[in-house]
């Protein structure tokens, strides 16, 4: 099982990096990827400056390789790589990086679809979203 948790924002050197790595493998046709990125939402007159995230790891690394495996068996995939912020994440910063590869574009673009997906309703993370004053509410995914 592959850890995808990283502490704090998805830094641009780290998806670069990401990007590179697969430039040897010559089956792969196409890259699709997803970034996920803290916005400075106004909610209640409160402008949100940073989102805290925390997550049941055990749980969710179990319920990933599940989802995984169900999309390599359902597509023709090469790669596929996720990274998802734990701790605080300001706005502006990346919080989840998702990366999937394959022979053809259509492949790689509807997994990395229905990857967001399952990621967002399915994985036990929780997103604690801060305000200016310093309060918070919890952050509904949609």
């Amino acid at each position: 099982m592959k850890n995808i948790f990283v502490q704090g924002a998805i830094l641009p050197e780290q998806i670069a990096e990401s990007i590179a790595k697969h430039s040897h493998k010559k089956n792969i046709g196409a890259h699709e990827i997803f970034l996920g990125q803290i916005r400075a939402d106004e909610i209640n007159e409160q402008r949100v400056t940073s989102i805290v995230y925390t997550a049941y790891e055990d749980m969710a690394l179990t319920k990933m390789d599940g989802i995984r495996e169900a999309l390599f068996s359902k597509y023709d995939l090469t790669c596929m790589h996720v990274y998802h912020s734990l701790g605080e994440v300001y706005a502006g910063q990346l919080c989840l990086f998702v990366f999937v590869s394959s022979k053809h574009r259509a492949d790689a673009q509807n997994a990395c679809q229905e990857l967001v997906e399952q990621i967002k309703k399915e994985l036990p993370i929780w997103g604690k979203e801060v305000f200016e004053d310093d309060t918070y509410q919890w952050k509904q995914n949609n």
